[in-house]
């Protein structure tokens, strides 16, 4: 039935479109679809009002239902538009072309159906790429260019090696001069190994050599004066005498108090038990037992000092002081109290003794060391002090530390219960001292300077771990070094005061840095640090490159080391090329010291000293004619495994990686070398034995050396492998032909090539001369080719002599003249038939120039 809820006559044109109908039943077959479209057609030309076209939708409709079940679809007016529209694009499309191709087409009477077809069965057709023409191989020209290819590729591949490996010798060189010129700069620097800045300087186009100072000032004169007796007797085997006091004694003569005061330091801190060569002094001087004697020898120092200071004040003011003539230390101490604490001293308790306040003179006593003189003042007062009595003798007669121990810990307790808030300063400190209680109290109303504050630190440091309230002598070096530091202590300005609180606490290292950056004290400090190093005092650090203060990661802090290698450096650079004999007494300190690769210290220093100045004979000496050398400066080094010898070859072999072979020569002779020696003359031979001689020319000056060494060597016998002897004669006589040769003395020169048997001249001695070839050194064969080029050349001139009728005395007088001609003629032959013969490629167009004069003879 037709749906009541149509009632759109496009709804129902729609809803009676067989396509409709198609799409939802796909068994209509096409004629039904046909029919329907056709009634569809006619009813709509035919229908008159829209009674007649429902009447006839409802007819169609009953047809189509009778035949075959149609889904009922009900459409909207939108969605009939959109598949309207889809519909009309489609066919727009296509019809749009098919319209244009008629028009274009058939105008022209093309048939398009059959155009079609015909384009079907084309586009149907297999189609092959087109092949292009090959030409005929040529298998002879394709080996041909394979093998150029190889050849070419195989010298380019050497090329690249050959510059790869050129390249990477040429930045090593490069690398080992920017670490010369690095160490250099290091060596030069006076200052902290810390960050540094390089302040602007005006550029200059012309840069001056830099000139040492021509005198050395008179504290280094002295000092080097004692440094070469000290290392003379060394050498000469006599008993090693004391460093410190042997330098000591050496600074009293340049009058200077303070330097006496530095010295004196010194003698005190290091009166020690002695190290062992080959030890770490870190290491040794971290255990309790050196600890304490350290800290024990810096209060000494400090006490004795005191009471130098006591006598000076007493000195000042005799008349107040009223001392009497009583020698000893309790009259001292009395007089300075008196002097001192004038007046009424506010918070003294427990009365006097001698007219004077008790603790004062109980301190006083302490500060200067005497405690003899303190118990004495402590049994003299009616004051109930029992332990401190007790711990006073205790001390007095080196009793057990267990017994001492003990009477501490009782003082600490009164301390702790009466003492602690006594009004009485001087009271306080005596107590705290000898009980080891409250070591944070600086007590800065009497300990008011650095060195009672030193003093009394080191009086508090106890070896016993376990203790809680004591000073450990670690951090004490810690708050000095790194806490306080410099700024502290104002040390630039005041540098002795610095000085003194680095070394009685046993910091010679950083001691020694500091005060090597002062010009004035820079010359005590390093004799200082040369007289510790003597004793195996002084801590260095295992690299000789390391910086002038470093660091150990593995030492305990705040340990420091001084490289005392790098501080002779920088001292000795301000007069070494003018001053060799005192130079070389400082690097003689250095003998025992090596570098990473394990190399000799000394002999390295010598070594670039050396070089530097070129002074080879001065320092060696010179060998003689009969094969002597005669003594130079290193030899004053008796019992050194280091011989002149050794230091010759190092100082060579540098030579030779800067390409100075000649001096190379010179050093290898005085090295005894003379496989080194003939080596590199063969090399320099090779390049120069062709050249014509002139004055003062590198061939004249090896010429005269080649004749030297060569009567020596052979009077005394060679000493090397005999192939570089052979090389070295074959060479030398080369030399005398080419001689001869650029003289044009060309019968001195074939008698010459003759005897040297290196070229053939007759056709018998070609096999024997090919088969010696190739036992020649590599050097000889380089020359070979110019021998052969000069050979021919004094043929070739004979040649034409003979020819134009002239006299040549080579030639045998009984002989025709074509005879002789034809004589030259064969050996110019043996010559060119030699070339082709040899195993080696010649350079450059030797062949052609040889096979050209040839020719030119016939």
């Amino acid at each position: 039935m037709f749906p009541s809820s149509i009632c759109d006559p496009l709804q129902i044109l729609v809803w009676l479109s067989p396509r409709e109908h198609k799409r939802y039943n796909p068994n209509l077959s096409v004629v039904t679809v046909y029919c329907v479209e056709t009634c569809v057609y006619l009813i709509l030309r035919k229908m008159t009002d829209f009674t007649d076209l429902l009447l006839e939708a409802e007819k169609l409709t009953h047809e189509i239902e009778d035949t075959a079940e149609l889904p009922k679809v009900d459409r909207s007016l939108r969605q009939v538009l959109e598949a309207s529209n889809e519909l009309y694009t489609r066919v727009a499309q296509v019809g749009a072309k098919d319209i244009q191709a008629n028009l274009l087409l058939g105008s022209k009477g093309v048939d398009l159906p059959r155009i079609a077809q015909k384009l079907d069965i084309i586009s149907t057709k297999r189609t092959f790429e087109s092949i292009e023409p090959v030409d005929e191989v040529d298998i002879a020209a394709c080996l041909e260019n394979e093998m150029r290819n190889c050849i070419l590729s195989t010298i380019e591949e050497e090329h690249k090696k050959c510059f790869s490996a050129i390249s990477e010798q040429c930045w090593e060189h490069i690398e080992g001069e920017w670490k010369q010129e690095k160490q250099k700069i290091l060596n030069a620097m006076i200052g902290p190994s810390g960050n540094f800045t390089i302040p602007d300087k005006q550029k200059q186009v012309f840069i001056e050599p830099t000139i040492g100072s021509s005198l050395m000032s008179k504290e280094e004169t002295v000092y080097a004066t004692k440094l070469m007796e000290y290392n003379l007797a060394l050498s000469r085997g006599m008993s090693k005498p004391n460093a410190v006091h042997f330098f000591a004694k050496a600074s009293e003569e340049f009058k200077d108090s303070k330097v006496n005061e530095m010295w004196e330091m010194i003698k005190y801190m290091t009166e020690l038990p002695p190290f062992p060569h080959g030890s770490d002094p870190v290491a040794i001087r971290g255990t309790d037992a050196i600890i304490e004697i350290m800290a024990n020898q810096g209060r000494k120092y400090l006490e004795n000092r005191y009471k130098v200071y006591m006598s000076n004040i007493i000195n000042e003011n005799l008349l107040r002081a009223q001392r009497g003539g009583i020698p000893g230390t309790y009259p001292l101490v009395r007089s300075f109290v008196g002097i001192r604490l004038q007046g009424d001293y506010l918070g003294l308790q427990d009365g006097q003794i001698d007219d004077r306040p008790l603790w004062p003179m109980v301190y006083y006593c302490l500060r200067s060391g005497d405690l003899a003189a303190a118990l004495h003042c402590l049994r003299s007062s009616s004051v109930d002090c029992q332990d401190l009595i007790n711990i006073l003798d205790l001390k007095l007669h080196n009793r057990s530390k267990s017994q001492i121990f003990k009477h501490e810990s009782n003082i600490k307790f009164q301390y702790r219960r009466f003492i602690r808030n006594s009004t009485d300063p001087f009271k306080r400190i005596v107590w705290a001292i000898l009980g080891c209680c409250d070591v944070v109290d600086e007590h800065t109303e009497v300990a008011k300077t650095a060195d009672d504050y030193l003093w009394l630190k080191l009086s508090l440091v106890r070896m016993e771990a376990e203790r809680e309230d004591r000073v450990d002598y670690k951090d004490l070096q810690r708050t000095i070094i790194d806490e306080y530091g410099e700024t502290h202590y104002d040390a630039m300005n005041q540098p002795y005061l610095y000085f003194q609180v680095l070394v009685l606490t046993g910091q010679f290292e950083p001691a020694f840095e500091f005060l090597s950056r002062i010009d004035r004290f820079r010359v005590h400090a390093v004799h200082m640090a040369i007289a510790l190093n003597e004793i195996y005092l002084l801590a260095g650090p295992t690299d000789s490159a390391a910086p002038l203060l470093c660091i150990d990661p593995a030492d305990p802090k705040p340990c420091r080391r001084l490289n005392i290698v790098r501080l002779i450096l920088i001292y000795v650079r301000k007069f070494e090329l003018l001053c060799f004999d005192e130079t070389l007494h400082y690097f003689y300190i250095l003998n025992k010291f090596s570098d990473i690769s394990g190399r000799n210290m000394y002999m390295i220093c010598v070594s670039d000293l050396v070089q530097e100045s070129k002074e080879y004979e001065r320092f060696f000496g010179k060998v003689q004619a009969n094969g002597i050398r005669t003594k130079g400066l290193l030899d004053e080094f008796h019992n050194l495994d280091v011989t002149p010898e050794k230091v010759a070859n190092l100082v060579a072999e540098q030579l030779v990686e800067k390409g100075l072979f000649e001096d190379a020569i010179d050093l290898y002779d005085i090295a005894n070398n003379q496989t080194e020696v003939l080596s590199l003359l063969c090399t320099l031979l090779s390049q120069v034995v062709h050249l014509a001689a002139q004055d003062g020319s590198l061939r004249n000056r090896i010429h005269s050396r080649v004749r030297e060494l060569y009567s020596r060597y052979s009077s005394e016998g060679f000493k090397c492998p005999p192939n570089i002897v052979a090389s070295f004669t074959a060479l030398k006589d080369l030399l005398v032909f080419f001689d001869h040769y650029h003289a044009k003395k060309y019968t001195m020169a074939l008698k010459t090539l003759t005897d040297l048997q290196l070229v053939p001249l007759r056709i018998e001695e070609l096999d024997e001369r090919v088969s010696n070839f190739k036992k020649l050194n590599v050097d000889v064969c380089k020359v070979l080719p110019d021998v052969l080029l000069a050979t021919m050349n004094v043929l070739f001139e004979q040649y034409q002599k003979i020819k134009a009728n002239e006299f040549v005395p080579s030639r045998l007088p009984d002989l025709s003249v074509d005879k002789q001609l034809e004589d030259i003629r064969a050996q110019a032959k043996v010559i060119t038939n030699f070339t082709g013969m040899l195993p080696y490629r010649m350079p450059g167009d030797t062949n052609s120039r040889l096979v050209q004069m040839e020719i030119l003879m016939h």
